[in-house]
């Protein structure tokens, strides 16, 4: 596997083609979700080849993005499956790491080790002090992207439901990040409270 030649290639090709509107999925998101996988993955044990194959997953996870916005992620396989054969993955390699880029699909439901640990490197924001600069970052592009519109308060209240209904699955991500997260979901209530109450007057 030819994960560094690899990567030059992906990380270009997002520079170059990816909509200057994907506020938040754009190439740093990539590079900063591998840097997550690859902390994580260690501290949850995963092998040297495993954790080449969960590199090579974070750093195709959102190129299906190139081609459309909703739903992308099996165009994101598509393109593992065009491309890896020339950086010497095998096919199944190529179909692991297929099988994790899915994982990442809205609701995620992973199945094994590695499927968790990129489905929580995924939504690793919810934990972080930048929480709520991400989420406006995604807002605005869900604005400018999708289908589905939504307004700012409709969206705290969609981030608000998400927050009391996600789980972290690997006990590195629980113990990193849960006590953030519960601070997150109290200053978002916040939030809609002061909105309310703007609004009511």
């Amino acid at each position: 596997m030819k994960y560094e030649d690899l990567k030059k290639f992906v990380i270009n090709k997002l520079k170059k083609e990816l909509k200057p509107t994907l506020y938040y999925h754009n190439y740093k998101h990539t590079l900063d979700l591998c840097k997550i996988v690859e902390e994580i993955g260690y501290k949850e044990g995963v092998s040297d080849e495993e954790m080449e194959i969960l590199k090579t997953a974070a750093l195709l996870h959102d190129t299906g993005f190139l081609w459309q916005y909703d739903d992308n992620e099996e165009l994101a396989c598509d393109f593992a499956k065009n491309t890896l054969p020339d950086y010497n993955y095998n096919n199944e390699q190529i179909e692991k790491i297929c099988d994790i880029i899915l994982a990442t699909k809205m609701p995620q439901k992973p199945t094994n080790k590695l499927e968790k640990i990129i489905c929580d490197a995924d939504l690793y924001y919810l934990g972080r002090d930048d929480f709520f600069i991400t989420a406006l970052k995604l807002h605005k592009e869900w604005g400018e992207n999708s289908t589905k519109k939504i307004t700012f308060k409709d969206w705290y209240l969609k981030q608000k439901a998400f927050l009391l209904s996600h789980n972290f699955f690997t006990k590195t991500a629980k113990e990193m990040l849960n006590e953030k997260k519960q601070e997150n979901l109290l200053q978002i209530e916040e939030l809609l409270s002061l909105l309310e109450s703007s609004t009511n007057k």
